[in-house]
């Protein structure tokens, strides 16, 4: 994974060549805090936890990052894990001034929004992290970011966020002092685990999620299109954090031969590399499975809203119908009236009013035209 770590005179030899770290005053003592900014959870800052370590077990547990480098300079075999969170500049600058680290990799671990990575800058390490876990209570993702420089004598990781919990991860390492003695590479494969691990209930909670939502589609709820959105953007976050991943164990694994990895690591790396390609697999179905959700939902809308849409017309056209019907009724029962009423005029010249036959002619006029008008609005289909 990087070129082999060599006897204690190169190691010192090493040091030798770097810049001593800032004075102490940019150095805080460990478990130092800050206060979070607006909107952030209140968690410890700074230098986390730091220890020396020598064949896989700690040696010592340094309060300060110069105590930290004055106690690996002592230990000729030793390995310093150096764990920060939210550091500062000036830790920063420290620890590259003593390590040797790249400006570009220090640069980018004081930023968080990194997409994840694994770059060599001679022969050290720098990752980028993304690790996640499921949030139950809002049915969400949360993404954590972690930076992690491995060098031939060291490991620095840079949290920023909840997860994932490293001291878990030392506490397994420190318990297995077997894999721990085979030094920074062990290290880096314990973290790379880790992270991986959380992404398992990350996707179990995720297939809950979707088999609610499609219950939820197929039952009518007004709200699972919103909810559908929302859960298909945590899953363009989960594949960038994922996928990147598969990538980067190929670049390691593809160095074993190079950088003389040991071999039992590279069976632990190897497995790592196959639950990454299988949660991305997951993730990568889960995507599909959600877009084919919404469009399923969508077409059901449209079902839903036809049917609705035909209904009305429906109920528009026997209402039509029964317009038809009450107008052509009216109009036959109109006819009568008319006639009558222009009989009932009363003027003195009106021939017919004289006439004997006139009742009969205006009742026989009466009758011709009823019929006549219904016969019509019975052939068109109103009556």
């Amino acid at each position: 994974m990087h070129a082999g770590r060599g006897g204690p005179a190169d190691r010192n030899h090493r040091r030798s060549i770097r810049r001593r770290s800032p004075g102490p005053s940019a150095v805080p003592p460990a478990g130092e805090t800050a206060a979070p900014s607006a909107g952030e959870p209140a968690e410890k800052v700074g230098i986390v936890r730091a220890a020396l370590y020598r064949d896989g077990v700690r040696v010592s547990s340094p309060e300060t990052l110069t105590d930290t480098y004055r106690e690996l300079h002592e230990q000729p075999d030793g390995m310093a894990w150096i764990g920060l969170a939210r550091p500062t500049e000036s830790e920063l600058l420290s620890l590259a001034a003593e390590f040797g680290l790249h400006p570009l990799a220090v640069e980018d671990a004081m930023e968080a929004h990194q997409r994840p990575k694994l770059e060599r800058y001679g022969d050290t390490l720098f990752v980028v992290l993304r690790a996640a876990r499921y949030l139950d209570a809002p049915e969400e993702v949360d993404f954590g970011e972690l930076h992690v420089f491995v060098g031939p004598d060291f490991v620095i990781t840079v949290r920023h966020g909840g997860a994932p919990d490293l001291s878990a991860v030392r506490t397994r390492m420190e318990d297995s002092p077997e894999l721990l003695k085979l030094g920074p590479e062990a290290v880096l494969y314990a973290i790379l685990d880790a992270v991986v691990d959380g992404y398992a209930p990350v996707v179990e909670g995720v297939q809950n999620d979707v088999d609610e939502i499609e219950t939820e589609v197929f039952r009518g709820d007004p709200e699972v299109s919103r909810r559908t959105y929302e859960l298909s953007r945590e899953m363009v976050e989960f594949q960038r954090a994922t996928r990147p991943l598969v990538g980067m164990l190929h670049a390691l694994m593809a160095g074993f031969a190079k950088y003389e990895t040991d071999e039992e690591l590279q069976r632990y790396l190897r497995d790592v590399a196959d639950h990454v390609t299988h949660i991305s697999e997951r993730v990568d179905g889960f995507r599909l499975a959600l877009s084919e959700i919404l469009t399923v939902n969508a077409t059901l809308v449209t079902q839903q809203q036809n049917a609705e849409m035909r209904a009305l017309a429906e109920a528009g056209f026997e209402q039509n119908e029964e317009v038809k019907k009450i107008s052509a009724w009216a109009a036959i029962l109109f006819a009568p009236t008319l006639v009558g009423t222009i009989y009932g005029m009363n003027f003195q010249e009106m021939p017919e009013l004289h006439w004997a036959f006139g009742y009969p002619f205006a009742v026989g006029l009466m009758g011709v035209v009823c019929v006549t008008l219904y016969l019509v609005f019975k052939r068109r289909g109103w009556l």
